[in-house]
C-alpha cells in the first residue's frame, strides 16, 4: 500500500468496517489532516446503515508513533488560540471514536506512542502482538497527555497514569494488558489477524441492537452509585429492550432451536 491515502476505510457487505492507518513511512504519526481525516471517517462509520463492528489497524512497523514531528515543529510558533484549535480537533476526533455505536477493536501490530495509545484507549477492544511497545512521552518533549487522558485513565487506572505518564517510560504488551489498556497478546502479525477474526465471529453472534445498547448502558452507569436511580433506569433499559423485535426473535430462536436472523 502507498502512502498517497493516509487512511483507509473499507466496509463489507457483512457490515465490517476497516479503518486503517497508511503513513508507514511516517510511523503513522498523526497530523492535523490525519486528525480531521478520521473524524470525517468516524462520523460516517457512525451514519452508515448496516455496519455491525470497526477494526482499527496500521500498516508498516509502527501502529502509530503519535504526533507527527514536523506537525508538533510547527506547532511550536503557534499562538494559544491555534493550540487550542488544534486540541480541540483531536479531543473530538478521540471523542466520535469512543462513541460510535458499533462495537470497535484495535489491533497493535508495533509500537504505540501518545496519540496513538489515545487511539486504541478510544477503542472497545484492543489485542496486540507480544513484540509492540507503548508510552507516553509527552513529558520528555515539556507537554502532556491531555487529550488522551480521558480514555487511557479510564482503561489503566490513576495509578498506572501516575507512573506511566510522569516517567514517559516504556511498556510491554504484557504490561499493558495487565493494565487494562490491551485485551489479549499474541504471538505476531499472523495470530493478531486470527484474533481479530475470532472477536469478530463473537461479535456476529449478538444481536445488533443488543450490542449497541449493551454499549451505550455501560457508558450509562459506569462510574455511577448503585443507587435508586440507577436501579430504576436499569430495570427500564431491560424492560425497553426485552419489547423489541430483536429481543423476540433471539427468544423465538432459541425455543425453536434454530439461528436467530442476525446469524443467518
Amino acid at each position: 500500500m502507498s502512502e498517497e491515502t493516509p487512511i483507509l476505510a473499507d466496509f463489507s457487505a457483512e457490515g465490517l468496517a476497516v479503518v486503517t492507518l497508511n503513513r508507514p513511512g511516517r510511523h503513522n504519526a498523526v497530523n492535523a489532516d490525519i486528525i480531521a481525516r478520521l473524524s470525517t471517517i468516524f462520523d460516517e462509520i457512525a451514519k452508515e446503515d448496516g455496519l455491525r463492528a470497526m477494526l482499527l489497524r496500521a500498516e508498516g512497523e509502527s501502529f502509530s508513533a503519535g504526533a507527527d514531528l514536523e506537525w508538533m515543529r510547527a506547532a511550536a510558533d503557534y499562538s494559544y488560540d491555534d493550540n487550542l484549535e488544534d486540541a480541540r480537533a483531536l479531543a473530538d476526533m478521540l471523542h466520535r471514536l469512543n462513541e460510535l455505536p458499533i462495537p470497535t477493536i484495535a489491533l497493535v501490530q508495533g509500537p504505540a506512542y501518545g496519540a496513538g495509545v489515545g487511539l486504541i484507549a478510544a477503542c472497545d477492544m484492543a489485542l496486540a502482538v507480544e513484540s509492540a511497545v507503548f508510552a507516553f512521552t509527552e513529558v520528555h518533549l515539556g507537554i502532556v497527555p491531555a487529550t488522551i487522558s480521558p480514555y487511557v485513565i479510564e482503561a489503566i487506572g490513576a495509578r498506572n497514569a501516575r507512573r506511566f505518564f510522569l516517567t514517559g517510560e516504556r511498556f510491554t504488551a504484557t504490561e499493558a494488558c495487565r493494565m487494562g489498556l490491551v485485551h489479549e497478546v499474541v504471538a505476531d502479525g499472523s495470530a493478531l489477524g486470527h484474533a481479530g477474526d475470532r472477536l469478530v465471529e463473537a461479535l456476529w453472534q449478538g444481536a445488533p441492537g443488543a450490542i449497541a445498547a449493551a454499549k451505550e448502558l455501560i457508558f450509562a452507569v459506569a462510574h455511577e452509585p448503585i443507587d435508586v436511580e440507577t436501579i430504576e433506569e436499569t430495570a427500564e433499559r431491560i424492560a425497553e429492550r426485552r419489547s423489541t423485535d430483536e429481543a423476540k426473535e433471539g427468544l423465538d430462536a432459541f425455543l425453536g432451536k434454530r439461528r436467530p436472523g442476525w446469524r443467518a
